[in-house]
């Protein structure tokens, strides 16, 4: 029996990234593609709750039924189950996103929101990023390595509330593949302040990722080393390490 894969995104739906992957695994079974209409990047796990949201249906693409909305990368996973699958699918893939998503960025990416929702949904669920911003660079030598990991999780499963955060290095010739843990990391960002027309202040966040690559078993070191990165990520952000202590001191 054919499973149901709901691809989704945060760049939106006429993004490269996810038109790549929906060529990689179009056979792999019922495809539904439910993105944003418009690039969703930097949201994180946002859902709209202040505006109504529209679900737009475009033509079928190589068998793929596909719809936009006008919310953010949640919204659509969301909607997809509630009211255009009315079921859960059997697996969500979200990408390819058009720059990296390892370290922190975890905690930002939209891309990663929507794998995680899946997770929080028990859905086995995979994002993909690729550790470039141009979107024009051909992404087709990622097909082998995408088709695999999803091969393995569709055959597999994930354990419950455990999603994939896939990242590939900034060069068209991987090394290979490695499961990692998180970088520690930490955006150094500062505000570009300039003047409007009215002599008003506005600001653009800018700013560079700091990431700790000293141990060799993280997403940073792979990536740094020429590594396809895969981290296990977990919705329980309970820091398990720390119980023992605030029980001894606040109780």
């Amino acid at each position: 029996m054919k499973k149901t894969i709901l691809i989704t995104n945060d760049d939106g739906m006429f993004a490269p990234g996810i038109q790549y992957l929906h060529s990689f695994i179009k056979d792999m079974g019922e495809i539904f593609i439910v993105a944003p209409d418009t690039g969703m990047s930097g949201m994180g796990h946002a859902v709209t709750i202040k505006t109504p949201l529209r679900i737009n249906e475009l033509p079928d693409l190589d068998g793929a039924k596909r719809y936009t909305t006008n919310g953010t990368p949640v919204d659509c996973v969301k909607l997809a189950i509630s009211q255009i699958l009315k079921k859960k699918p059997d697996v969500i893939v979200s990408g390819i996103n058009h720059g990296s998503n390892h370290s922190v960025n975890v905690l930002y990416s939209g891309t990663m929101a929507a794998a995680i929702e899946g997770a929080m949904h028990n859905i086995p669920s995979i994002g993909f990023s690729m550790c470039n911003h141009d979107d024009s660079i051909d992404l087709s030598f990622m097909k082998e390595y995408v088709r695999k990991i999803c091969q393995v999780v569709f055959e597999n499963g994930l354990p419950s509330g455990v999603c994939l955060n896939v990242n590939f290095p900034n060069t068209q010739n991987p090394v290979g593949m490695k499961v990692c843990t998180q970088s520690m990391g930490l955006w150094d960002g500062e505000f570009d302040s300039r003047l409007d027309v009215r002599n008003q202040h506005y600001y653009w966040l800018k700013g560079e990722l700091k990431v700790d690559n000293s141990s060799d078993k993280s997403d940073g070191a792979a990536l740094k080393n020429g590594f396809i990165s895969i981290v296990p990520t977990t919705i329980d952000l309970t820091a398990f390490n720390a119980m023992s202590k605030l029980e001894k001191l606040i109780l």
